[in-house]
């Protein structure tokens, strides 16, 4: 009679429910496991054998078969040790198999015994609840799995505390849900001396989720300001958080006993690469842009990424999305993130300052710049030149607003936001608007219509051009608690969107 357990196998975040079947049969003695496995798959073996061997359960002189269905999708990881020591040892009637079919395992086995946590709790715990069982897993990994609460989550720290848990001898007490402390962020936005206008950019970047590009000098504060960013962003949501740990679980992220409800702030190297940016490599995993789900993805010297990278986002921008397309894999993943890119005017980088001009004004700054095509640079909603700060303004003492200040109006623009669009599907901030619902919103009065006019017949804003500078503008209008968009707010809109030193469009 063939005992059956169960786990999963990742494909992106969505993990599949995978049966575990194990057969005893006469023959000569054989441990074999057939199902597509992977090589720590396969290496299992040796691995549950040991541990059963250290608590005095020795395999029978059998055939023993274990097969993974189903049998075309590819398993890959250590996680399969736990569920395949369940299906034997139900086999060996050592626990009751009827137990076991009510649970998805997963969990890697040490040599003793002991239960070493894995990646992809999280999503296994969803798919549990989808399936109607309860999760069996490592008690690391527990408090981390127990927020899907659809679903019983078990943490053991054994193979021995399993088997007395399913043999009624000692049950395992259920999982809570545990929440990393949000660390304190002591980059305030009053330590930045000056670039009052930055500030202002940044903070209708995050009451809107609007995508921000910094052009300034070297020195200028670009990455100082963006590395502020996350103290005036609101804390996740319980959904936001859901959807972001999901992807940190199936990473490896999540070490801290719980999940956080902090905005994942991602700035990788320009010299990165588009698996590393964008996803893949082996098994598609995700990149930095799904790593910065519902967070701040900080891109420094972006004319210095590669071309085939910069194009690459173009899509995911647009979408909050991307597919990573491989001969044995097509993954999908979210990327709903806050890009904030930060580049010098040339290649120099003193392209604008009078003191150090450029010797190749102007072609050094547009061949430089324009390693950035136009079709990604109309994406950028904000765009903001940030001048050299003075030697004498850094004696200054600190005059502008902390972070907290502004973290409140932020909060209190994304809460209207909120609201406007609690009944709307897959749209929560302005940034996401579109068709019909952008019109419902964020149509300006006539004074409003007039001036983007004659913006759009003297600068020629494309299509998306002039829907991004109606959602920026509704953002606006959000931060100074007005119902309506109205002139001043599709001025300044359209000033952060004609900023000197970019393409226009």
């Amino acid at each position: 009679m063939v005992a059956r357990a169960y786990t999963v196998a990742f494909e992106g975040i969505e993990a599949r429910s995978v049966e575990v079947q194990c057969a005893l049969s006469p023959g000569l003695p054989h441990f074999g496991i057939v199902g597509l496995p992977d090589k720590a798959v396969s290496e299992a073996r040796e691995r549950v054998r040991a541990a059963l061997s250290a608590m005095s359960i020795a395999l029978p002189s059998k055939r023993i078969t274990v097969n993974l269905s189903p049998a075309d999708l590819p398993k890959e990881g250590s996680h399969f040790d736990l569920p395949i020591a369940l299906a034997l040892l139900a086999a060996l009637e050592i626990i009751p198999r009827d137990a076991i079919e009510n649970t998805v395992a997963l969990g890697e086995l040490s040599l003793d015994g002991q239960l070493v946590p894995v990646i992809g709790t999280l999503p296994a715990a969803m798919a549990a609840a989808e399936a109607d069982r309860s999760l069996l897993c490592a008690r690391a990994s527990g408090p981390e799995a127990a927020w899907v609460e659809a679903t019983q989550v078990l943490g053991a720290a054994t193979l021995a505390e399993v088997i007395r848990h399913f043999t009624g001898q000692s049950p395992i007490t259920p999982a809570e849900a545990g929440e990393i402390t949000a660390q304190s962020h002591p980059r305030d936005l009053a330590d930045v001396k000056g670039q009052e206008r930055a500030k202002r950019a940044l903070e209708i970047a995050a009451a809107g989720r609007h995508h921000l590009l910094m052009v300034g000098a070297p020195g200028s504060g670009k990455s100082m300001l963006a590395a502020r960013l996350p103290g005036i962003l609101p804390p996740l949501s319980p959904i936001e958080a859901l959807e972001t740990s999901m992807i940190h679980s199936l990473a490896g992220l999540l070490t801290g006993g719980g999940i956080s409800r902090q905005r994942p702030y991602c700035e990788p190297h320009h010299t990165a690469s588009m698996a590393a940016i964008v996803g893949g490599g082996r098994g598609a995993k995700p990149g930095q842009i799904s790593l910065a789900h519902n967070g701040v993805l900080f891109m420094d010297e972006f004319p210095e990424f590669s071309r085939q990278v910069l194009e690459t986002l173009r899509q995911p921008v647009e979408t909050s999305e991307v597919v990573v397309a491989r001969a044995n894999a097509h993954i999908r993943y979210p990327c709903r993130f806050l890009l904030v890119a930060a580049a010098n005017p040339c290649k120099c980088g003193y392209l604008a300052d009078p003191e150090r001009a450029c010797a190749r004004v102007p072609v050094c700054g547009e061949e430089y710049m324009g390693r950035v095509s136009g079709p990604l640079m109309d994406r950028f909603d904000l765009r903001v030149e940030v001048p050299p700060v003075a030697y004498s303004d850094l004696d200054l003492p600190a005059a502008g607003e902390s972070s907290a200040d502004v973290a409140a109006r932020v909060a209190e623009a994304r809460a209207r936001q909120s609201r406007r669009f609690a009944h709307t599907k897959n749209t929560r901030v302005n940034a996401e608007a579109e068709g019909a619902l952008l019109d419902e919103i964020a149509t300006p009065d006539a004074d409003g219509k007039a001036l983007l006019s004659r913006v759009a017949e003297r600068f020629g804003l494309t299509a998306r051009g002039y829907h991004r500078v109606l959602r920026v503008a509704r953002t606006i209008a959000d931060l100074d608690h007005s119902e309506t968009v109205r002139s001043p707010h599709i001025a300044e809109a359209v000033s952060f969107r004609l900023a000197v030193g970019t393409k226009q469009g």
